[in-house]
């Protein structure tokens, strides 16, 4: 009788690796992966995330409405793994020095702003919450509502001015983080 239990447990244990597995590798075509890159005086900086579509899902808005994203709510700025960015030098991120190096970067989105962090602990999966005391920056951006309905997830550059503009689209949100080296 024991022998069939564990045989049981076995089998079920094998597909719930199997269906876990399967599903981890088959959301790269559903959210495929995007390296955006910009070269602006002599500053390098490079982001990798995973873009998700909109797919006519509520985005943004409260976890009561079923949002994909819910507000005031951990973010990993994409999805599957956790979104990193780089720097070849020291740099300002929405005003707040950096140093130069790589960063796993994430949000937490609020109706009228966003607050991105950047944080050490690198090669984690995004849907797990960072170590938060690995938190290098916090900076608080405000939401500016996009001219357009963007259906994927969008992570851009941009030079300005005073450097660069990093900015991220979704939906009907925009955000822009300016970036500028120290």
């Amino acid at each position: 009788m024991k022998k069939k239990i564990f045989i049981i447990l076995g089998i079920l244990l094998v597909g719930y690796i199997a269906y876990f597995l399967y599903g981890m590798f088959t959301t790269r075509s559903h959210s495929p992966s995007e390296t955006k890159t910009i070269s602006h005086q002599g500053l390098d900086v490079r982001v990798v995330y995973c873009r998700p579509y909109k797919k006519n899902r509520l985005i943004f808005g409260e976890a009561k409405d079923e949002a994909l994203v819910p507000y005031d709510k951990y973010w990993r700025l994409g999805a599957n793994e956790a979104t990193e960015i780089t720097f070849n030098k020291n740099v300002n991120f929405g005003g707040k020095p950096v140093q130069a190096g790589s960063y796993r970067m994430y949000a937490v989105p609020h109706a009228d702003s966003w607050q991105i962090s950047l944080n050490s602990e690198l090669g984690k999966f995004g849907y797990f919450e960072p170590n938060y005391a690995l938190d290098v920056l916090k900076v608080e951006v405000p939401v500016v509502p996009s001219p357009n309905e963007i259906e994927q997830l969008t992570i851009s550059f941009e030079p300005d001015s005073s450097g660069i503009s990093m900015d991220i689209a979704w939906d009907k949100t925009l955000v822009r983080v300016p970036i500028a080296t120290e």
